[in-house]
């Protein structure tokens, strides 16, 4: 069994960021343990992040964190994190690869998987021309003919959203899932044109630049920007729910406002906790975690004299 001071769940942005900063105090054995997924890493660019222009990709991001974290002293385990169970004073975790992980505070920042179905050349377009976040990328949509590929009502909302954004939108509703009348003509006085139609391919150039996507009903429509809003996302809370936490309708863990502490000695950060899913608010998120774990490290090494 491994036993460290502080154990983070997730080697995303949040969880990154969390050990880079819990790395610097120079006073903590902190293990990141990751399964090596997660929304950074389908995002090609972002856009919205300080420092980076032209963009960065979720994999770069990723590379150059854990680099900077192990500088500090931070070590990195890759496994998925599967139970967590309290031992005393202590936090017992279980990977599927039949370790052991026992620790003092623990950091999730398990985040969400967003629902994508398995439509040809999707993937290569995300975080390129297609995006998922009209708060972190809506900017990139302005003034531009834009398809949102999507399902039913969750498809709807998104598309009142977009269409501040730009006046050519078509809203494909893939699964055809039922959307409300006051949706339907809520969407049409907006602008928003809409289609049910499964779609058969996302058509792209060299680099993940969409331009346009195939119905199977042999239709075409050229785009030069795409969206996906399916719905059901899932959010990874299990474990935060195993340690005591308190678990909100939408399956978002609640946590303390100031201190993200979700549970005795948990925290949690990113898209785990109740916010605004972004790639900038997590990095915060992570480093304020951090902070309050270092206090309380300090705080169970005074008591333990």
């Amino acid at each position: 069994m491994r036993e460290v001071d502080c154990i983070i769940v997730g080697g995303g942005l949040a969880g990154l960021q969390a050990a880079i900063q819990l790395g610097r105090y120079s006073a903590h054995q902190v293990l990141v343990i990751d399964a090596g997924e997660g929304r950074s890493t389908l995002c090609r660019t972002y856009h919205n992040i300080l420092g980076f222009p032209d963009g960065v990709s979720g994999e770069e991001l990723r590379e150059r964190g854990r680099m900077q974290a192990e500088r500090t002293g931070v070590s990195f385990e890759k496994d998925r994190i599967v139970k967590a169970e309290r031992h005393g004073e202590h936090i017992q975790l279980f990977g599927t690869s039949g370790t052991e992980y026992r620790s003092k505070t623990v950091l999730l920042a398990t985040g969400l998987s967003d629902r994508v179905p398995d439509i040809p050349g999707l993937t290569p377009t995300l975080g390129r021309t297609v995006y998922v976040c009209p708060d972190c990328d809506g900017y990139e949509i302005q003034d531009q003919r834009t398809v949102l590929l999507g399902s039913g009502e969750a498809g709807a909302n998104m598309a009142m959203i977009l269409i501040q954004r730009t006046n050519d939108l078509l809203y494909i509703n893939h699964e055809q899932a039922p959307i409300s009348a006051e949706l339907h003509r809520s969407m049409k006085e907006a602008g928003v044109r809409y289609l049910e139609a499964a779609v058969q391919e996302v058509q792209q150039i060299e680099d993940g630049h969409i331009t346009g996507v195939l119905t199977e009903d042999g239709q075409i429509f050229e785009s030069e920007r795409g969206f996906i809003a399916f719905g059901g996302n899932r959010v990874h809370y299990e474990l935060a729910e195993q340690l005591g936490a308190v678990i909100a309708d939408n399956k978002h863990v609640e946590a303390d406002p100031r201190s993200l502490q979700a549970a005795t000695n948990v925290w949690i950060a990113g898209d785990l906790g109740l916010h605004a899913e972004q790639a900038t608010v997590a990095m915060g998120e992570g480093s304020i975690a951090a902070i309050w774990i270092h206090k309380a490290l300090q705080q169970m090494s005074k008591d333990s004299r």
